[in-house]
């Protein structure tokens, strides 16, 4: 069987990509946030403020039996955003405090418009699970705010 140099080329440009999906999907599927959907419980409440007013979002995100908080990661909420721009945030990074076996986040924010807005964002985590396995996940943060006048 006669292959053209061009032919053998395409081969292995294929074999090349196919096993960098491959390996990406791997690793995408080890990084899943769900991955470790029990190591914390989170209690986050809606938030209701006069518009243009200051107020604070709470948000604890307790550790479950069987793991601690790796207090030494950098544990924040980042990304936050509202849907419809009626919540305007004083930081676009919240860091945790430990308070016992729980981070607190205390999100300053005001409403912008009156009405109910959906904010969300990125809780950055890091637990210990047995005695030497450290995890970094990522958790979602779903909220609502909403403005009075």
């Amino acid at each position: 069987m006669f292959c053209t140099r061009a032919a053998v080329t395409r081969l292995f440009c294929g074999l090349a990509l196919a096993a960098l999906a491959a390996s990406a999907g791997v690793k995408a599927a080890a990084e899943e946030p769900s991955a470790f959907p029990s190591a914390y419980d989170l209690q986050v409440s809606d938030v209701a403020a006069k518009v243009g007013e200051p107020a604070v979002m709470r948000a604890t995100l307790r550790v479950r039996d069987g793991y601690r908080i790796l207090k030494h990661y950098n544990n924040r909420v980042i990304e936050l955003t509202s849907f419809d721009d009626g919540v305007a945030f004083e930081q676009r990074m919240v860091p945790a405090t430990l308070e016992e076996d729980s981070l607190v986040f205390e999100v300053p924010l005001h409403a912008t418009k009156p009405g109910k807005h959906p904010i969300n964002g990125v809780f950055r985590v890091g637990f210990i699970q047995g005695t030497d396995n450290m995890y970094m996940v990522s958790l979602r943060l779903i909220a609502n705010v909403t403005g009075t006048e």
